[in-house]
């Protein structure tokens, strides 16, 4: 069946102007006062029509028009209540409309529809998630060499080495080794380095690997840790 009357697709079901079905049905009264009429049969804002915001301009003059986009079902019970050749006419058309609709092509059509936009919406968050993740990569180069650096420094700072550590302490470096010789928290291996007993390696000493660029010379170190260095100051103060 030829279109009669023109059908709005843009929402979830397909619609219709009121006023379209109005001039069709070659109603002889005025369009509000009969919709305002055709309203009382019992159809409600939102489950059965929506109000269309109002043109900002009106051909014939005066207050803007304003539309409503009825559903297929609402515009088939209208044009019945018409009891008119041109109702049951639009009346049969509404029922072709909707049996398309309603037709397996049509579903398939719609979902179709819908999945293409989820991929592309999909396609779209990834390429996002791409370009952050190039960025946070960018970020994490930069910033790596930094990190080190810092990880390098504190621990310069907070590990000291037995010269440093008797200098804080205010003590000979001779007379802070043995101290710490004497009170068995160090002993001196085969080739003479100091080191520390496993019990006491957790807190208040630690042992790391060690490079000399000057020397060329890669060994371990015992530095002194920040509670090694206080418990030994309290230590000493009370001797």
């Amino acid at each position: 069946m030829n279109a009669l009357i023109p059908i709005n697709y843009d929402s979830d079901k397909p619609t219709v102007s009121a006023r379209e079905l109005h001039g069709f049905l070659e109603v002889g009264e005025q369009f509000s006062h009969w919709f305002d009429r055709m309203k009382g049969y019992g159809f409600a804002q939102s489950a059965d029509y929506e109000v269309l915001a109002e043109n900002d301009y009106n051909p014939k003059g005066g207050r803007p028009s304003t539309d409503y986009q009825l559903t297929i079902d609402m515009a088939k019970e209208l044009c019945m209540i018409q009891r008119t050749e041109r109702g049951k006419q639009a009346r049969q058309y509404f029922i072709s409309v909707e049996n398309s609709w309603n037709s397996p092509e049509q579903i398939m059509a719609r979902a179709l529809k819908v999945a293409n936009a989820e991929l592309a919406s999909l396609k779209g968050e990834n390429k996002k998630l791409k370009t952050t993740n190039s960025a946070l990569a960018v970020d994490k180069q930069i910033m790596q060499p930094k990190a080190e650096y810092f990880d390098e420094l504190v621990d310069r700072n907070l590990l000291t080495n037995f010269r440093d550590t008797a200098k804080e302490l205010h003590i000979g470096p001779k007379a802070f080794v043995s101290f710490l010789l004497g009170r068995k928290y160090l002993y001196r291996d085969k080739k003479g380095n100091l080191k520390p007993y496993a019990d006491k390696q957790t807190d208040l000493f630690e042992v790391k690997e060690t490079y000399n660029e000057k020397r060329n010379w890669r060994g371990t170190q015992t530095l002194v840790t920040p509670k090694g260095r206080e418990t030994f100051r309290l230590l000493i103060a009370g001797a």
